[in-house]
Protein backbone atom coordinates (compact mmCIF):
# COMPACT_ATOMS: atom_id res chain seq x y z
CA UNK A 1 0.00 0.00 0.00
CA UNK A 2 1.14 3.50 -1.05
CA UNK A 3 0.77 7.15 -0.11
CA UNK A 4 -0.77 9.55 -2.41
CA UNK A 5 -0.46 13.72 -1.30
CA UNK A 6 -3.61 15.49 -1.72
CA UNK A 7 -2.02 19.29 -2.20
CA UNK A 8 -4.99 21.03 -1.25
CA UNK A 9 -5.99 25.46 -1.15
CA UNK A 10 -6.66 26.33 2.08
CA UNK A 11 -7.82 29.61 0.83
CA UNK A 12 -12.00 29.77 1.68
CA UNK A 13 -12.20 33.06 -1.30
CA UNK A 14 -11.27 34.54 -4.59
CA UNK A 15 -10.49 37.70 -5.04
CA UNK A 16 -12.37 39.32 -8.11
CA UNK A 17 -11.06 42.24 -10.13
CA UNK A 18 -13.76 44.36 -8.38
CA UNK A 19 -12.17 43.33 -5.02
CA UNK A 20 -15.24 41.65 -3.55
CA UNK A 21 -14.08 38.01 -2.06
CA UNK A 22 -16.59 35.22 -3.97
CA UNK A 23 -16.83 32.60 -1.14
CA UNK A 24 -15.22 29.38 -2.42
CA UNK A 25 -12.45 26.55 -1.45
CA UNK A 26 -11.98 23.34 -3.09
CA UNK A 27 -14.26 21.81 -5.29
CA UNK A 28 -16.24 18.60 -3.41
CA UNK A 29 -16.44 16.42 -6.41
CA UNK A 30 -12.64 16.79 -7.91
CA UNK A 31 -11.96 15.91 -3.85
CA UNK A 32 -14.22 13.25 -3.40
CA UNK A 33 -14.24 11.28 -6.50
CA UNK A 34 -10.49 10.69 -7.15
CA UNK A 35 -10.53 9.86 -2.84
CA UNK A 36 -12.60 6.98 -3.57
CA UNK A 37 -10.97 5.83 -6.39
CA UNK A 38 -7.35 5.86 -4.64
CA UNK A 39 -8.85 4.31 -1.32
CA UNK A 40 -10.58 1.62 -3.60
CA UNK A 41 -7.26 0.39 -5.21
CA UNK A 42 -5.89 0.31 -1.46
CA UNK A 43 -3.83 3.43 -1.22
CA UNK A 44 -3.42 5.52 1.56
CA UNK A 45 -4.29 9.71 1.11
CA UNK A 46 -2.49 12.37 3.50
CA UNK A 47 -3.79 16.05 2.84
CA UNK A 48 -1.32 18.97 2.61
CA UNK A 49 -2.28 22.64 2.61
CA UNK A 50 -0.64 26.23 3.13
CA UNK A 51 0.08 26.43 6.62
CA UNK A 52 -1.98 23.62 7.43
CA UNK A 53 -5.32 24.97 7.66
CA UNK A 54 -8.13 22.96 7.44
CA UNK A 55 -9.45 23.23 3.76
CA UNK A 56 -12.51 24.83 3.08
CA UNK A 57 -15.00 23.09 0.20
CA UNK A 58 -16.88 25.48 -2.08
CA UNK A 59 -20.54 25.81 -0.76
CA UNK A 60 -22.09 25.72 -4.47
CA UNK A 61 -19.69 22.49 -5.12
CA UNK A 62 -22.22 20.91 -2.76
CA UNK A 63 -25.67 21.64 -4.23
CA UNK A 64 -27.88 19.56 -6.52
CA UNK A 65 -27.48 21.96 -9.64
CA UNK A 66 -23.67 21.31 -9.44
CA UNK A 67 -24.23 17.15 -8.64
CA UNK A 68 -26.82 16.36 -11.14
CA UNK A 69 -29.68 16.90 -8.41
CA UNK A 70 -30.27 15.96 -5.02
CA UNK A 71 -29.04 12.39 -5.07
CA UNK A 72 -26.05 13.19 -6.83
CA UNK A 73 -25.74 16.19 -4.08
CA UNK A 74 -26.18 13.51 -1.26
CA UNK A 75 -23.52 11.37 -2.37
CA UNK A 76 -20.79 13.83 -2.65
CA UNK A 77 -21.65 15.20 0.39
CA UNK A 78 -21.22 11.70 2.30
CA UNK A 79 -18.19 10.90 0.29
CA UNK A 80 -16.99 13.97 1.84
CA UNK A 81 -18.02 13.23 5.48
CA UNK A 82 -15.87 10.22 4.98
CA UNK A 83 -12.96 12.24 3.77
CA UNK A 84 -11.29 12.25 7.17
CA UNK A 85 -8.34 13.43 6.23
CA UNK A 86 -9.39 16.57 5.10
CA UNK A 87 -9.58 17.50 8.62
CA UNK A 88 -5.79 16.82 9.67
CA UNK A 89 -4.09 18.13 6.74
CA UNK A 90 -0.23 18.53 7.08
CA UNK A 91 1.70 22.17 6.38
CA UNK A 92 3.00 22.13 2.94
CA UNK A 93 6.48 23.05 4.16
CA UNK A 94 6.39 19.75 6.71
CA UNK A 95 5.84 17.09 3.45
CA UNK A 96 8.39 14.96 2.24
CA UNK A 97 8.35 13.96 -1.12
CA UNK A 98 9.61 10.26 -0.10
CA UNK A 99 6.76 9.58 1.82
CA UNK A 100 4.33 9.61 -1.08
CA UNK A 101 3.97 7.20 -4.57
CA UNK A 102 1.87 10.38 -6.29
CA UNK A 103 0.95 13.73 -5.77
CA UNK A 104 -2.85 15.01 -6.70
CA UNK A 105 -4.74 18.62 -6.54
CA UNK A 106 -8.09 19.12 -6.52
CA UNK A 107 -9.52 22.49 -8.20
CA UNK A 108 -12.31 24.66 -6.97
CA UNK A 109 -11.04 28.52 -7.54
CA UNK A 110 -9.31 28.83 -4.32
CA UNK A 111 -6.18 27.46 -6.04
CA UNK A 112 -6.58 30.84 -7.75
CA UNK A 113 -6.27 32.76 -4.64
CA UNK A 114 -3.54 30.72 -2.66
CA UNK A 115 -1.74 27.87 -4.90
CA UNK A 116 -1.22 29.68 -7.77
CA UNK A 117 1.09 32.31 -5.66
CA UNK A 118 2.57 29.93 -3.14
CA UNK A 119 6.23 29.10 -3.35
CA UNK A 120 6.35 26.10 -1.35
CA UNK A 121 3.26 24.35 -3.41
CA UNK A 122 5.47 25.81 -6.59
CA UNK A 123 8.55 24.19 -4.96
CA UNK A 124 6.66 20.95 -4.41
CA UNK A 125 5.63 20.26 -7.55
CA UNK A 126 8.63 20.86 -9.55
CA UNK A 127 9.90 18.75 -7.15
CA UNK A 128 7.37 15.71 -8.26
CA UNK A 129 7.41 16.41 -11.72
CA UNK A 130 10.98 16.06 -11.40
CA UNK A 131 10.96 12.89 -9.06
CA UNK A 132 8.81 10.61 -12.33
CA UNK A 133 6.27 10.60 -9.95
CA UNK A 134 2.52 10.72 -11.09
CA UNK A 135 1.19 14.53 -10.43
CA UNK A 136 -2.43 14.90 -11.13
CA UNK A 137 -4.06 18.46 -11.62
CA UNK A 138 -7.45 19.03 -11.79
CA UNK A 139 -9.63 22.24 -13.16
CA UNK A 140 -8.89 25.11 -11.50
CA UNK A 141 -5.65 23.71 -9.37
CA UNK A 142 -3.55 24.02 -12.42
CA UNK A 143 -2.97 27.43 -11.01
CA UNK A 144 -0.32 26.48 -8.66
CA UNK A 145 1.64 25.11 -12.34
CA UNK A 146 2.14 29.32 -12.19
CA UNK A 147 3.77 29.34 -8.71
CA UNK A 148 6.56 26.52 -9.94
CA UNK A 149 9.78 28.04 -11.30
CA UNK A 150 12.92 27.36 -11.48
CA UNK A 151 16.53 28.46 -9.92
CA UNK A 152 16.92 30.61 -13.37
CA UNK A 153 13.09 31.59 -12.81
CA UNK A 154 12.31 29.58 -15.94
CA UNK A 155 8.20 28.32 -15.28
CA UNK A 156 8.53 24.52 -14.51
CA UNK A 157 5.62 23.26 -16.82
CA UNK A 158 6.89 25.17 -20.10
CA UNK A 159 6.53 22.94 -23.00
CA UNK A 160 4.09 20.32 -20.92
CA UNK A 161 0.50 20.04 -22.56
CA UNK A 162 -1.78 20.69 -19.91
CA UNK A 163 -5.68 20.68 -19.78
CA UNK A 164 -7.49 23.39 -17.41
CA UNK A 165 -10.88 25.01 -16.54
CA UNK A 166 -10.59 27.05 -20.00
CA UNK A 167 -12.08 30.57 -20.59
CA UNK A 168 -15.04 29.50 -22.51
CA UNK A 169 -16.07 27.49 -19.36
CA UNK A 170 -15.31 29.79 -17.14
CA UNK A 171 -17.70 32.75 -19.33
CA UNK A 172 -20.14 30.07 -18.72
CA UNK A 173 -20.17 29.51 -15.30
CA UNK A 174 -20.22 33.82 -15.39
CA UNK A 175 -16.74 34.47 -13.62
CA UNK A 176 -14.80 35.60 -16.62
CA UNK A 177 -16.06 39.36 -16.66
CA UNK A 178 -15.39 39.54 -13.22
CA UNK A 179 -12.09 37.32 -12.69
CA UNK A 180 -8.86 39.52 -12.73
CA UNK A 181 -7.09 37.00 -14.76
CA UNK A 182 -8.47 33.66 -16.47
CA UNK A 183 -6.22 30.46 -15.78
CA UNK A 184 -6.04 29.50 -19.61
CA UNK A 185 -4.73 33.14 -20.77
CA UNK A 186 -1.87 32.69 -17.48
CA UNK A 187 -0.74 28.86 -18.69
CA UNK A 188 -0.17 29.63 -22.17
CA UNK A 189 1.57 33.02 -21.14
CA UNK A 190 4.18 30.67 -18.94
CA UNK A 191 4.58 28.62 -21.90
CA UNK A 192 2.57 25.74 -21.50
CA UNK A 193 0.94 23.42 -24.65
CA UNK A 194 -2.89 24.14 -23.07
CA UNK A 195 -5.16 21.67 -24.66
CA UNK A 196 -8.66 22.47 -25.15
CA UNK A 197 -11.46 20.16 -24.90
CA UNK A 198 -15.34 20.78 -25.10
CA UNK A 199 -16.82 22.53 -22.42
CA UNK A 200 -18.09 20.44 -19.24
CA UNK A 201 -16.76 17.29 -21.12
CA UNK A 202 -14.13 14.98 -19.38
CA UNK A 203 -10.98 15.81 -20.73
CA UNK A 204 -7.39 14.42 -19.24
CA UNK A 205 -4.30 15.03 -21.07
CA UNK A 206 -1.12 12.94 -20.04
CA UNK A 207 2.21 14.16 -21.10
CA UNK A 208 5.25 11.83 -19.29
CA UNK A 209 4.36 12.00 -15.50
CA UNK A 210 1.57 15.28 -15.48
CA UNK A 211 -1.91 14.21 -15.83
CA UNK A 212 -4.50 17.39 -16.45
CA UNK A 213 -8.14 17.36 -16.21
CA UNK A 214 -10.17 20.50 -17.62
CA UNK A 215 -13.43 20.63 -15.43
CA UNK A 216 -15.21 18.43 -12.68
CA UNK A 217 -16.40 15.82 -15.21
CA UNK A 218 -12.40 15.32 -15.69
CA UNK A 219 -12.01 14.14 -12.50
CA UNK A 220 -12.55 10.04 -12.27
CA UNK A 221 -11.00 9.50 -15.59
CA UNK A 222 -8.09 11.76 -13.97
CA UNK A 223 -7.88 9.35 -11.15
CA UNK A 224 -8.15 6.29 -13.23
CA UNK A 225 -5.06 7.63 -15.29
CA UNK A 226 -3.13 8.54 -12.02
CA UNK A 227 -3.66 5.03 -10.66
CA UNK A 228 -2.93 3.27 -13.72
CA UNK A 229 0.28 5.14 -13.51
CA UNK A 230 0.88 3.29 -10.42
CA UNK A 231 0.07 -0.16 -11.31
Amino acid sequence: MSKILYVVTGADHWTLADGSAHPTGFWAEEAVTPYEAFKAAGHDVVVATPGGVVPTVDPGSLTPEFNGGQEGADRVAAGLAAFTELQHPLKLSEVNLDDYAAVFCPGGHGPMEDLSVSAESGDLLTRALDSGRPLGVVCHAPAALLAATRADGSATFAGYRVTAFTNAEEGLAGFAERAKWLLQDRLVAAGVDFQEGEPWAPHVVVDRNLVTGQNPASAAPLAAALLQKLS
